[in-house]
């Protein structure tokens, strides 16, 4: 059996008491946490920047798994490896030079991840996917949480493997968006490494039951 991974997304805590979830999620089965930063560019829609990353880090003790929804991401590189980032993923439709940021996120340290939009094809990955150490694949459009999972992810989770595959890559999929206990399965057995859930995870009664449940089915 592959290893697999849970990550719930903080975009869905509760700001108000941040540490708490936190330390929710340092006590769960959860293995990583996943951070969405938005600069409402990209993305019609702005999260939270440096500041707050910095106090998430400093309680986290689990994997920093950073998903940038930002436009010229090279510019902060090294700001996100200072703050204990462990994986950055940039999104394929923000990067004009995107081995070169690859290159980059991985000369200071951390895993590098590139992302998918719903309209973005896998096969634009074949000539750099061993470079890759993660793909977020986007199964919701990019921007706010709460959204309705798109079908043909499956079909893009698949196609992705077969290049991973055919290149003799160790490259994680991760699933991003509407990942809930009725999908999460399907999504395993599609070829996904990672699924991240937010909304499904902190807007149940037991957020840590969830995570549970999840890591069960997984």
């Amino acid at each position: 059996m592959k290893p697999t991974y849970l990550a719930p997304s903080i975009l869905a805590a509760n700001f108000a008491n941040l540490e708490r979830d936190i330390k929710m999620i340092n006590d769960s089965e959860a293995d990583w946490f996943h951070i969405d930063i938005m600069d409402g560019i990209f993305v019609p829609n702005i999260s939270f920047g440096f500041p707050v990353l910095k106090s998430i880090t400093k309680h986290a003790k689990k994997t920093i798994d950073v998903h940038l929804m930002i436009v010229n991401p090279d510019r902060y590189i090294k700001e996100f490896a200072l703050l204990g980032s462990t994986n950055l993923i940039v999104h394929y439709e923000a990067c004009t030079h995107l081995h070169r940021t690859l290159q980059a996120i991985k000369a200071e340290g951390m895993k590098a991840g590139v992302a998918l939009n719903p309209h973005t094809p896998v096969n634009l990955l074949k000539d750099i996917i061993a470079d890759i150490d993660q793909v977020i694949i986007m199964s919701v459009n990019p921007g706010f949480g709460g959204q309705s999972f798109i079908e043909h992810t499956y079909k893009k989770i698949r196609e992705l493997k077969e290049i991973i595959l055919n290149a003799n890559a160790s490259t994680l999929i991760e699933i991003d968006g509407g990942v809930t206990d009725q999908n999460a399965e399907k999504l395993l057995a599609s070829g996904a490494d990672i699924l991240v859930a937010g909304s499904f995870i902190f807007n149940s009664k037991d957020p840590s039951h969830t995570i549970k449940a999840m890591k069960n089915i997984m």
